[in-house]
């Protein structure tokens, strides 16, 4: 076969290719228009290209029983989330006025992620990656029975050998260890890297790795989520990642300021149950017998009622993305977000403008440095079109903002890994804690107005006065928001 035929037999396979894939877009796939509409755009005219770039970025996950799980155990779960929505109806829940006030908000969270409502929790909240990582070394040190790890970033550095290091001690000591990372987060990190935790008995998988390391047809759904649960007593659920830079000793970001739980009580069952389905699709396991794992039995005395909801691309609903909305518009005084990228989709931002008509104070808080540049100006896009509305625009001077927080009211709060941006909504595997406690919810909202003191406003007058450059690399940003 000559190179001509080569050519012409190549080209007419992906032409066919091209229009089942159009087929499959138009009549199969479950997209909001826009994004189907974005993707028939880019098989039209670039029907070579466009059919490698839908390879890596634009196929959607299986959505029904991802994690593979028996009948008995879906049963399990939803017989769980049945008894408290029945509770609800019956309000048989603890006698609370908060929890009473926002039922509407557990109810939803319980029906559309089967996130559990648990009232006997204890946190301790981090923003500070010294603090946040001597408490998890010493609970790691502490270990009993079990460790077990999941983040999205663990970088091959003097914190990732220091977790590392603590790992192996507690797994020669016959402690069950068990790390996950996400391949494209922790791309600098090598397999090399766990050898000597493996050698000492610890378990390590990667969620949706490269093929050769070279090739991953994955890279649009990552594994975003931070969990760290200790024989089953103690949970972590956050912002921060594994490396240096995380304890501010990177130059480019300087200080890092994030937010992280670490939580006690009922709750943990909850982060536990998270970590199995994902350890276990990384195995490519069914969950199998859950009693290899720890769970919380006894009845602790925190006072924090807490839901944990997760969210990700093996789900229709955007669990997360709507429990923000739906916290916002019950809003009767104040919703302080803080979040490192602010690229809502169009249900969002409404919700903010809903509240902002309604009179709400509404305070944003951004970085005032980029990480990504793109992602940095499509931010100030979308915040800048708020301030018309009178949202207040905060951007953090002290270092890099990369907290996760939303606080409605000083009464009910959440913390976790969802950006407020595409990826984070619909694309990632995330996962919060939200918390109907006022004192929890005051402390947050503390920490918010200290933050104030460390940043400036973005006003109408600075906004309206910014060049045509910046505007220019505003309106780029913003077209590719639904990408980045």
């Amino acid at each position: 076969m000559d190179i001509t035929h080569f050519i012409t037999l190549f080209v007419s396979i992906v032409t066919v290719l091209n229009i089942l894939l159009l087929a499959g877009v138009l009549f199969f796939e479950r997209r909001d228009v826009g994004n189907t509409w974005a993707w028939i755009m880019v098989l039209v005219f670039l029907p070579i290209v466009g059919f490698f770039i839908y390879l890596f970025l634009g196929r959607n996950l299986k959505q029904k029983n991802f994690y593979k799980l028996t009948a008995e155990e879906r049963e399990a779960i939803e017989t769980e989330a049945d008894k408290q929505l029945e509770a609800l109806d019956h309000e048989q829940l603890q006698h609370s006025p908060l929890l009473e006030k926002h039922k509407e908000l557990i109810r939803m969270n319980l029906t559309s992620s089967h996130a559990l409502l648990s009232d006997d929790n204890e946190i301790e909240i981090f923003t500070d990656g010294h603090l946040k990582f001597d408490a998890l070394l010493h609970d790691i040190n502490s270990a009993k029975h079990e460790v077990n790890i999941q983040y999205y970033i663990i970088q091959p550095d003097v914190l990732g050998k220091r977790i590392r290091d603590a790992l192996i001690e507690r797994a020669k000591a016959g402690v069950k260890v068990r790390l996950l990372y996400d391949e494209v987060g922790s791309k600098k990190t090598s397999p090399k890297f766990f050898e000597d935790l493996r050698a000492a008995g610890g378990k390590v998988e990667v969620f949706f790795p490269s093929l050769f390391r070279l090739v991953n047809f994955r890279v649009n759904n990552r594994n975003h989520r931070k969990l760290v649960i200790i024989d089953g007593c103690v949970g972590y659920i956050g912002g921060f990642n594994v490396g240096d830079e995380y304890l501010g000793l990177n130059e480019k970001f300087g200080y890092w300021r994030d937010t992280h739980f670490r939580i006690t009580g009922k709750a943990v069952n909850t982060i536990q149950g998270k970590f199995i389905l994902d350890w276990h699709q990384a195995c490519k396991n069914k969950p199998g017998v859950w009693g290899d794992y720890s769970f919380q039995q006894e009845k602790q005395n925190g006072t924090s009622p807490v839901q944990i909801v997760s969210s990700g691309p093996d789900s229709v609903t955007e669990h997360l993305k709507n429990m923000y909305i739906k916290m916002i518009l019950s809003a009767k005084e104040s919703v302080f977000i803080q979040t490192p990228y602010f690229i809502p989709d169009t249900s969002f931002m409404d919700a903010c403008k809903i509240a902002l008509l309604s009179g709400v104070d509404v305070r944003i808080m951004i970085p005032s440095k980029p990480d990504h540049p793109f992602v940095y100006w499509a931010t100030w896009a979308y915040a800048g079109d708020l301030i018309d509305y009178g949202a207040k625009i905060l951007l953090y001077e002290n270092g890099f903002l990369h907290a996760k927080t939303i606080v409605v009211d000083g009464e009910i709060a959440s913390v976790g890994t969802m950006n407020i941006d595409s990826r984070s909504f619909r694309l990632n595997f995330e996962v919060n804690a939200i918390v109907y406690d006022e004192k929890v919810a005051k402390e947050l909202q503390e920490l918010f107005l200290k933050d104030i003191e460390l940043s400036s406003e973005l006003t109408p007058r600075r906004y309206s006065e910014r060049s045509l450059w910046i505007r220019f690399k505003q309106g780029v940003s913003r077209l590719l928001s639904p990408v980045l």
